[in-house]
């Protein structure tokens, strides 16, 4: 799931629009215009990112949790770690997209 969610990333950073950060990423939630949030479950303190995947259940958006703050800043194509990032348009990712929003979610 998390290799997916990198990719995701890394082809909607080269094809897409994507927006990196916690405030960011709250934003186009907010606003309804995220496609995918992906956020790092390494952030500390974990109040940071705890209110993403609820919004994102709010606004019907996928969200995925991945390991690493480090790991997802570099699929976003930064030089430091992040704590979320938000996928705007999904360019060649789409296909991608769907099938984490299909993935059923570990409760």
């Amino acid at each position: 799931m998390s290799e997916k969610a990198y990719e995701a990333i890394e082809l909607a950073n080269k094809t897409g629009k994507i927006k990196r950060g916690t405030n960011e990423a709250t934003k186009v939630i907010e606003k309804g215009k995220a496609k995918l949030i992906v956020y790092a479950a390494d952030v500390s303190p974990k109040e940071i990112v705890m209110h993403l995947p609820m919004l994102c259940k709010e606004k019907n958006i996928p969200c995925v949790e991945v390991p690493s703050r480090e790991e997802l800043g570099a699929a976003a194509g930064m030089q430091v770690a992040t704590g979320a990032v938000a996928i705007l348009d999904a360019g060649e990712s789409k296909s991608i997209i769907e099938e984490l929003a299909n993935t059923p979610k570990e409760e």
